[in-house]
């Protein structure tokens, strides 16, 4: 076999981008895999080609974000990239990739030649969408043209009554005072020699929109403006630019009003008339970027599971799972017919219960044109839902295909899956891919239905290595970290969500929620390898980090100011969530101790001095433990979030330690085997368990049906995780608290335990350079999986357990290695390629629970 035959290596990647056209980065870093079934196949060297460049043999073993070797491209800069690469102790190279084609964007302002420009009307609070035209003409021998374009406010383009794209909610939510993104779309198919004509759509949506729970609008600015750089490339090699300047004209479409909460009101009865001058509108004061991320798509329909109807001009439907979208509907009916469609997560009494949504309508409205079939989709709108209720259809019944749900979120790659035998509990992991696809809109929000939906740190911090796992969300998450810098001030304080916007929630230096500095940029590192997040939110965490030092007393603790502690802890009120049975001074504190230490390792990660952080750290345990731990390791909020955190973020001397598992498994069972812990413990409660030797009561905590635990909202119909354990009640009845989203992934993050407990898959090494393979069955399952699209290609870990025998596979792909540990059994190192171990195992549950011991003991 010839080393061509022996590895085939894929197209290479641009940064983290899917479509690489139009990208920001002038040097992107290229990554690529290798497919051979020779077994412990290692990298030795590669070659990039790039054009007629190359870089000729380079000896190193790296294949994930490799720096751009060549010259730095420019604006517009088109570059298609080869590599091969050669395995150890092979003198020939492998056969050459498939050609990725990447394209560079607008990378300085002096590429930009239009401005931004709107309509002439002035009123103020008229926030009806506007359509912006233009008319233009193309030469013959067109070669290529490209529009880069982006707006205050939503837009959508069409050229000549095509759409350019298929993006929705473009440009997203960014903190637009700071970034603003643009994309480049290819649209040289929908032109013509000829007169030709573009058309911008354009709306408030998170620019000037009504935002947050107390509905201010004019957030960013008071007008909504389009900014397009049509360029077009001839074969003469001659450049024509069409661009947003006085030329466009604009008039009021059919939309009649659209809101991201309300919904969109749409008159297809209105014919576009009026046509006037443009106006020419301030430039953001936000840096133009090109968008890292994936742009927001429809990425599913569903059709409806039932229709019921439930009055005579009502419909009901049941779409079967919860949702952030909206509907499509095709119909055929008389002029002026006007078409309702309402949203809701939850039916009470057989009709939408709305309380759950607040102030947010969540209602679009179209009216027919009465010119035969209809097909509408809201343009600039989302909602949150899976039942949706239809007024003034004008048939009797409403088809199968007549309104179908449209699924709206980023456009991430899946990379992550998970299997066992309990159906429950692959139905509760479901429940958090959904609510992760239901959160990642533009920014990763809390909720997708009610009038908030805002980008809050704290969810997201908890709930990164899930994220990680089961999508690629670096260069989305990393994006979004960007905004969580600039809006991080220089006292420290990161905002409770970003993009921030003032509403009547204080802002303060919060545990958990401001830790997002510190965790999740180490998170992106360890799942995808990538350390630039790192490099670029150092000195936010340092900022953070330095903030919260400034709150300790004299005691070396944080013992005063505001805190959200174990947010949503069970006990907790309906109507005072923060009001948790755990301190949230101890809570503050762990959490600074933990992100001292996380800021050590960024230091190293960067090859900067950790040991002021490292002193930090040892300083605000040593408060720690001299304020809430007994020297028996008695927590003094002897909670399962406090017994958790002290575990996990080492808090305890050994002896401590092993005191503290013991109580906490007590805890457990004293609560039999229901969760007692909110947004600072639930991440962390079933590892804690499990590394103090009580893994059968983190199998049992885990599998509990009883109202709260995580399966109980499975047993109540859930197909996404909700923000209280009790959101709907055991009679079916919904909690009363004001804040009862049924679509919240924070409490999901169990899922990362899923994979790397139950299955057995972690990364060992940035990037799984090293994998961690330690399943550790229990619960009674019978079987697990895990499979993970890692940068080096793909990972999988299975176990079965047969009678008393454990047997595991394991899929390592080229280039990484594994450490294989199984229950009773020394760990063994295995290189790429499939591997089978068979061992002898009894499990936990083969055990019955030990009855507790006396109090006395603690």
């Amino acid at each position: 076999m010839t080393p061509q035959d022996a590895a085939h290596v894929s197209a290479p990647r641009i940064e983290h981008h899917t479509r690489p056209l139009g990208i920001g980065e002038p040097t992107p870093r290229l990554s690529w895999w290798v497919a051979t079934d020779q077994p412990d196949w290692r990298q030795a060297a590669y070659e990039i080609r790039i054009g007629q460049w190359t870089s000729g043999r380079i000896d190193s073993e790296q294949s994930v974000l490799v720096p751009w070797p060549a010259p730095p491209l420019t604006s517009r800069e088109q570059a298609d990239v080869r590599v091969r690469v050669w395995a150890a102790d092979a003198a020939a190279p492998s056969a050459w990739s498939d050609t990725t084609r990447v394209e560079a964007g607008l990378l300085e302002p002096a590429a930009w030649v239009a401005g931004f420009v709107g309509s002439a009307d002035s009123t103020v609070g008229d926030r009806r969408p506007i359509l912006l035209q233009r008319l233009f003409t193309v030469r013959p021998e067109l070669r290529r043209a490209r529009v880069y374009a982006t707006a205050l406010g939503l837009y959508e383009l069409e050229i000549n009554g095509h759409r350019v794209g298929d993006e929705v909610l473009a440009p997203g939510w960014t903190s637009y005072h700071h970034r603003l993104h643009y994309r480049t779309h290819d649209v040289t198919d929908l032109l013509h020699p000829g007169e030709n004509t573009i058309t911008g759509w354009l709306a408030d949506g998170w620019w000037r929109g009504e935002y947050g729970w107390n509905r201010v609008g004019e957030r960013y600015g008071e007008d909504t403006a389009l900014l397009v750089q049509l360029e077009l490339h001839y074969a003469d090699g001659t450049m024509e630019r069409v661009v947003t300047d006085g030329e466009w004209v604009w008039a009021h479409g059919p939309i009649v009003r659209s809101g991201i909460y309300d919904g969109e009101h749409h008159d297809a009865r209105i014919v576009v008339s009026g046509w006037e001058a443009v106006r020419e509108k301030k430039a953001a004061k936000g840096e133009l970027t090109a968008a890292a991320g994936p742009p927001v798509r429809r990425t599913e329909t569903l059709r409806p599971r039932s229709v019921t109807r439930v009055d005579e001009r009502t419909h009901l439907l049941d779409f079967g799972q919860n949702l952030a979208g909206r509907l499509r509907i095709t119909v055929d009916g008389p002029a002026g017919t006007a078409i309702g469609l309402r949203h809701a997560e939850v039916i009470e009494n057989g009709r939408l219960c709305l309380r759950p949504i607040r102030t947010a309508d969540a209602h679009d409205v179209y009216v027919t044109a009465g010119t035969g079939v209809e097909t509408w989709e809201p343009r600039f709108t989302y909602h949150g839902f899976r039942y949706a209720e239809v007024t003034g259809w004008p048939d009797d019944e409403i088809g199968p295909d007549d309104v179908v749900a449209v699924v709206v979120h980023d456009d991430m790659p899946e990379i992550g899956s998970f299997a066992c035998s309990d159906p429950l509990l692959e139905r509760l992991h479901e429940n958090v891919r959904w609510s992760m696809r239901g959160n990642f809109v533009s920014v990763p929000t809390d909720c997708p239905q009610r009038d908030e939906r805002l980008g809050w740190t704290g969810d997201l911090q908890v709930f990164a290595p899930t994220a990680a796992f089961l999508y690629d969300t670096t260069a989305g998450i990393g994006d979004w970290l960007a905004d969580v810098a600039a809006e991080t001030g220089e006292d420290g304080l990161v905002p409770l969500y970003v993009p921030h916007i003032a509403t009547s929630f204080p802002q303060f230096h919060c545990a958990v929620w401001g830790d997002v500095t510190t965790v999740v940029p180490l998170v992106l590192l360890d799942r995808s390898g990538d350390a630039a997040p790192v490099a670029a939110g150092y000195a936010t965490a340092q900022r953070w980090v330095d903030g919260c030092r400034r709150l300790l007393n004299d005691r070396d603790v944080i013992a005063s100011g505001l805190q959200l502690g174990d947010w949503l802890d069970p006990a907790a009120p309906p109507d005072r969530p923060q009001q948790a049975l755990t301190d949230p001074y101890l809570v503050a504190t762990a959490y600074l101790a933990h992100s001292a230490r996380l800021l050590a390792r960024q230091a190293r990660v960067l090859g900067t001095d950790p040991a002021p952080h490292d002193a930090l750290a040892d300083r605000v345990t040593a408060g720690f433990r001299r304020e809430f731990v007994t020297a028996t390791g008695r927590c003094v909020s002897d909670t399962q979030t406090a017994y958790a955190l002290a575990i996990r973020f080492d808090l305890l001397t050994t002896a401590q330690r092993d005191h503290a598992g013991a109580r906490l498994a007590q805890l457990v069972r004293e609560a039999e085997f229901r969760i007692g812990t909110g947004f600072a413990g639930t991440p962390l409660v079933l590892d804690a368990l499990t590394e103090t030797g009580h893994l059968e009561e983190a199998y049992r905590l885990l599998l509990a049906t009883g109202c709260p635990s995580w399966l109980y909202p499975v047993t109540m119909g859930a197909t996404t995780i909700w923000e209280r354990w009790d959101a709907m009640l055991p009679d079916g009845t919904i909690n009363p608290g004001e804040m009862t989203s049924f679509n919240h992934y924070a409490l999901g993050a169990v899922a990362d335990w899923l994979h790397r407990t139950v299955a057995g898959l972690a990364p060992a090494e940035p990037g799984y350079r090293t994998i961690a393979v330690r399943p550790r069955p229990g619960g009674g399952l019978t079987h697990a999986s895990a499979r993970h699209l890692s940068p080096y290609g793909p990972i999988t870990v299975a176990w079965q357990r047969t009678g008393a025998t454990l047997e595991v596979t394991v899929e390592v792909p080229p280039g990484c290695t594994a450490i294989v540990e199984l229950p009773d059994r020394p760990a063994v190192t295995v290189g790429s390629g499939s591997h089978r171990f068979t061992a002898p195992h009894r499990a936990a549950d083969d055990d019955p629970i030990q009855p507790l011991p006396p109090r006395e003991h603690f």
